[in-house]
């Protein structure tokens, strides 16, 4: 990928590197962490080096009479620099927002106040079907006459709209997107909901999704239990492997998802329950009982296999000794650094039989890394 800011804009800051360079330093980074519980050559699954971003914000940047997209300039010997800097192209994200993006500016340049008073970002998600939803920020109330062009904007660029300020979210149509993607020989379909998470990287999510079946295919019995399952991007394709699934997650947008996207795929063995990660392990362990579990019978599971894929703090020492009772261990990171802390306490009951990585973030330093263990 070329692009005319690198240097400049604080966005992709690999820029000097070739893509083939910054893939070896990423294997080198995660291998060494990985090095005193895997010593194997890890899987290394590469992106598209342009065009591979569903999901985008951008700042609005107004000067006189204009406005233009803008981001974060490039931190200066590791300190970011205050302001922002104006783009006019950004060849990571996906073709769909791409051929949308520059069309919506040039409408709201061209709509004296209504769109453009006081906006201050653009949000962006889009799908490889080419859906795509424009989230339109504001630091004031939105009325009657700014939906009526918002609605223009609607059918003038083939998507869907909606606005924020706050307090106050205006929907035109939808505040989703449907993704359907084609996983291990299925087509698995995800409602993504605006203000619930998503992984951004489609074509390297199901690179990773795949690489947690291949795990779950090797264990091929018992049931299966998840922690920060949000909207079931691992669970519904996994659920296929095991008797039971038990799934966790402590937002409610993204449990509305993820149970919306069970009846989409016609999946029956998953039950979704709204715990915290701490929450679960002490009903796990019988520590507390909650009121939102009644109606599920916890000790009706017989866990072979748990999937965790934690925020960048890793996991808290409770999941840690809940997880090390159960035979079987996947574990997605977005943070290698945690992840090789965490594995100094599971390597004492687990080994590590396969690792990855998997570049969700092309030109920049970020990687995720995923591990698979079973009890020694």
């Amino acid at each position: 990928m070329d692009c005319k800011h690198f240097g400049t804009c604080g966005s992709c800051g690999l820029y000097a590197l070739s893509y083939a360079e910054q893939l070896k330093q990423k294997e080198e980074r995660v291998s060494t962490l990985l090095s005193p519980f895997y010593t194997e050559a890890l899987e290394v699954f590469d992106s598209p080096e342009s065009h591979y971003r569903a999901r985008s914000e951008f700042r609005i940047w107004h000067e006189g009479e204009r406005c233009d997209y803008a981001m974060g300039k490039m931190p200066v010997d590791g300190v970011r620099e205050k302001g922002a800097i104006n783009i006019h192209e950004c060849p990571k994200v996906i073709e769909p927002i791409e051929k949308r993006m520059w069309k919506l500016l040039d409408k709201i340049n061209a709509s004296q106040e209504v769109l453009k008073n006081r906006l201050f970002a653009v949000e962006f998600l889009a799908t490889t079907t080419d859906e795509c939803l424009i989230t339109m920020l504001y630091h004031r109330k939105l009325d009657d006459v700014w939906s009526a062009e918002a609605k223009l904007l609607e059918t003038e660029l083939n998507c869907k709209v909606m606005g924020r300020s706050r307090k106050q979210k205006v929907l035109l149509s939808d505040e989703f997107v449907t993704e359907k993607l084609e996983i291990d020989g299925k087509t698995v379909t995800y409602v993504q909901y605006e203000s619930g998470f998503t992984q951004p990287n489609p074509v390297v999510n199901v690179k990773m999704i795949e690489w947690a079946i291949k795990q779950a295919k090797m264990v091929g019995h018992g049931d299966f239990l998840e922690a920060y399952c949000g909207l079931g991007n691992f669970t519904l394709p996994l659920s296929h492997y095991f008797d039971k699934v038990l799934a966790t997650e402590i937002s409610k947008n993204s449990i509305h998802a993820a149970l919306e996207n069970c009846a989409l795929n016609d999946i029956s063995n998953i039950t979704f329950a709204r715990l915290s990660s701490e929450e679960m392990t002490e009903a796990l362990n019988g520590v507390r009982e909650f009121t939102r579990l009644k109606d599920i019978d916890l000790n009706a599971y017989n866990f072979s296999t748990v999937l965790v894929d934690p925020p960048r703090a890793g996991l808290d020492e409770a999941s840690i000794g809940l997880i090390s009772k159960i035979e079987n261990i996947i574990y997605i990171s977005c943070n290698p650094e945690t992840l090789a802390r965490d594995l100094e306490t599971l390597s004492q009951t687990h080994r590590v039989v396969e690792a990855a990585l998997y570049d969700q973030f092309p030109h920049t330093a970020h990687v995720e890394s995923g591990v698979f263990l079973q009890k020694k």
